[in-house]
């Protein structure tokens, strides 16, 4: 927030000179310019073949630029004067269509299915997922992704050419391969935990919509969700066990922030859709010969006895419906097969069970 205050309005180019000259208010960072080096990071830029994207470039995603309004209260806000860019894919037409996936990094073997399966279908319906590297939920969201037909692009809290977590240096290779690594930071700056915190706005800035996957009720994905409420973008939950911790965070986005329940691709793509398009319909149960039935037929139908049958003046009065009426009904019904008549009445056809 301090150093917002301090530069606002300002260029990029105007700012560094400030620096160099170090300018009254500006001690705090101006002692950090011998570590500064400009030529350095382009020269392993290059080396890790990334790129660094500024706004007016194609690449650019206009849609960062929230930040300038967002989050003026948190000491993390504010607008990355650019983007370190590692992989084939464009940025900015990436991103134009995509879901964040976060969550626990000690996450579930059922988080890591669900983000996994939800990643997979979106990135099939033309949706780049992203998420931040980590182990459990976002490591699966990126393999998820993978799996499918679309993209995937990891927003690090390090240097584009820095693996962290080590043990996921195989899945950034294969993200940087068909996706993009990003971060804002130069190449070999290493994370810290202001740095994830810094990370997640752009996260919840670059797409549509944030899906929380599995979050303990102190998350770093509830701050990501934080971020999104701030841009104006889609806050998404995905229910859990209820006797699951990494869980409670997830529900607890539903219960007290109106983040929106979702279960499937289908409800994610409604999410982040122009409103009344995309509508994911109410799931329902296979119609069943007897839904259609008038309100006769279903009280004739209702009293016909399973298996002793029974002679229509008794199915009247167990209905509550005049013989006359009975008899029209069981005639109907005997047509849809739904009853038979055998010598001392009616009965219900008996169901046969299907053949294995």
């Amino acid at each position: 927030m301090a150093a917002l205050k301090a530069f606002e309005g300002l260029e990029a180019l105007e700012i560094w000179e400030l620096l160099q000259q170090r300018a009254p208010g500006t001690e705090r960072w101006s002692t950090r310019l011998a570590e500064a080096k400009p030529e350095r990071d382009l020269d392993r830029a290059a080396a890790a073949h990334a790129r660094f994207v500024i706004p007016g470039d194609d690449e650019w995603p206009e849609q960062v630029e929230i930040l300038a309004e967002a989050g003026q209260l948190s000491r993390r806000a504010g607008v990355p004067f650019g983007l370190w860019v590692r992989g084939p894919a464009n940025l900015r037409r990436v991103l134009e269509r995509s879901v964040a996936m976060v969550g626990a990094r000690a996450s579930s073997s059922y988080g890591e299915h669900v983000a996994a399966e939800l990643s997979a279908g979106l990135s099939d319906n033309g949706i780049t997922v992203v998420s931040g590297g980590a182990y459990g939920i976002d490591a699966a969201s990126h393999r998820g992704a993978l799996a499918g037909s679309g993209v995937t692009v990891a927003v690090l809290a390090c240097g584009v050419d820095v693996s962290y977590p080590k043990r996921n240096s195989a899945l950034f290779s294969r993200i940087v391969e068909e996706g993009l690594v990003v971060s804002e930071l130069p190449p070999g700056c290493s994370p810290t935990r202001l740095r994830f915190l810094a990370r997640n706005r752009l996260i919840a800035a670059a797409t549509l919509g944030t899906v929380v996957v599995e979050a303990a009720v102190r998350s770093g994905a509830l701050n990501s969700a934080g971020w999104a409420e701030q841009c104006g973008r889609a806050v998404l939950a995905v229910p859990g066990p209820i006797t699951s911790r990494m869980s409670e965070g997830a529900h607890l986005l539903v219960r007290e922030r109106d983040a929106v329940l979702v279960t499937n691709v289908a409800d994610i793509i409604e999410a982040i859709s122009p409103l009344g398009t995309r509508l994911t319909p109410y799931p329902q149960s296979p119609k069943i010969p007897t839904d259609d039935l008038h309100h006769d037929l279903r009280r004739a139908l209702d009293a016909v006895p399973v298996h002793t049958p029974a002679p229509a003046t008794r199915i009247a009065t167990t209905a509550g419906l005049d013989v006359r009426t009975t008899l029209q009904c069981l005639e109907t019904l005997a047509d849809l097969s739904l009853i038979h008549h055998a010598p001392t009445g009616w009965r219900l056809t008996p169901v046969t069970p299907p053949t294995q």
